[in-house]
């Protein structure tokens, strides 16, 4: 009996564990838990549908291809580690999780930025080193960079017939690069919000040409900082720190190698890339900018941000 037949004929209960089994002639390295795969299917899935739901209540249509994007690409990559606990040598699940689970935060990313750049113009560009048409172009074009570099490595990866072949290595060299690009602006990113907050918390805005001081709007946006902006920030904190923290676990792993420590140790995945991905799908849904930012405050924010824009031009 073949090693296949051998591992599908018993009860899944009963499933080999790693030590039973030879490693080398199977794409995991490990036995995925068939519990756990189906719970991160069934709460990827849960968030997915509230982001639907949510997209199509408050029309932030922007949301489905970014967050709701990011959910269904995460079911797809989960579902792919179900399928393989029916069938552990299969290639075809092994290749739809790597990739799907890889590329499926991207997206997410995406919708952080856009409502970080509308909360800035709420809370006062005059604090913020970027305008937020410069935020929308530099990091979602970040964003768009590292998803298809990802997208190009997963897919020479999946062409490749076992993980320790010359494709599998290239392809995972360019997941790696797609990676370290997205963590690189994730990290810059964060350091141009820290900059906005603290500015606006000091009132240190940044002066540019045509500005100056004006006491009745800075005391306007002071009143906009309420408890519906600040848990918008604090959902932002959230699901950026956590995303930060899976992009820096799947630098170490693919720089680590498919024969690596890492990427064969299945708590590290579950943990630092399933968990820290779904806190931030559920993050995102809790601080929700269709209910926290896209309201009446935003919209007497953007009045704020017109009377100032007039008043500058009436003074040049």
């Amino acid at each position: 009996m073949s090693l296949s037949e051998q591992i599908l004929s018993v009860e899944p209960s009963r499933l080999p564990s790693v030590d039973a089994v030879d490693v080398n002639n199977l794409p995991y390295s490990y036995v995925p838990i068939r519990g756990v795969c189906i719970m991160f299917v069934v709460l990827f899935g849960l968030s997915t549908l509230v982001h639907a739901i949510e997209a199509l209540k408050y029309r932030l249509w922007w949301l489905i291809p970014t967050a709701f994007l990011s959910g269904a690409g995460e079911v797809i990559g989960w579902s792919g580690r179900l399928w393989s606990t029916y069938n552990l040598p299969a290639q075809t699940p092994f290749m739809m999780q790597i990739v799907c689970t890889i590329i499926a935060p991207t997206p997410l990313l995406a919708a952080v930025f856009i409502t970080f750049s509308r909360l800035t113009q709420v809370l006062g560009i005059r604090y913020s080193r970027l305008t937020p048409r410069w935020y929308s172009r530099i990091f979602l074009t970040c964003d768009i960079i590292a998803l298809v570099i990802q997208g190009a490595g997963g897919g020479i990866a999946a062409g490749a017939t076992t993980t320790a072949g010359a494709n599998s290595r290239q392809g995972g060299n360019i997941m790696l690069a797609g990676i370290v690009c997205q963590l690189v602006a994730q990290l810059v990113f964060v350091s141009f919000a820290a900059e906005f907050f603290y500015r606006f918390v000091h009132d240190q805005p940044i002066l540019r040409k045509g500005d100056g001081p004006d006491a009745t709007s800075t005391a306007k946006r002071r009143h906009l900082w309420n408890g519906s902006l600040k848990l918008m920030s604090l959902g932002l904190a959230i699901t950026t720190g956590f995303l930060i923290i899976r992009s820096i676990y799947r630098t170490v792993e693919l720089g680590d190698g498919w024969t690596g420590r890492v990427v064969r140790t299945q708590v590290y995945f579950n943990v630092f890339d399933g968990a820290m991905v779904l806190i931030a799908m559920y993050a995102f849904n809790l601080f929700h900018p269709g209910f926290l930012l896209f309201s009446s405050v935003a919209r007497e924010g953007t009045a704020i941000e017109m009377e100032e824009r007039n008043r500058h031009s009436g003074e040049d």
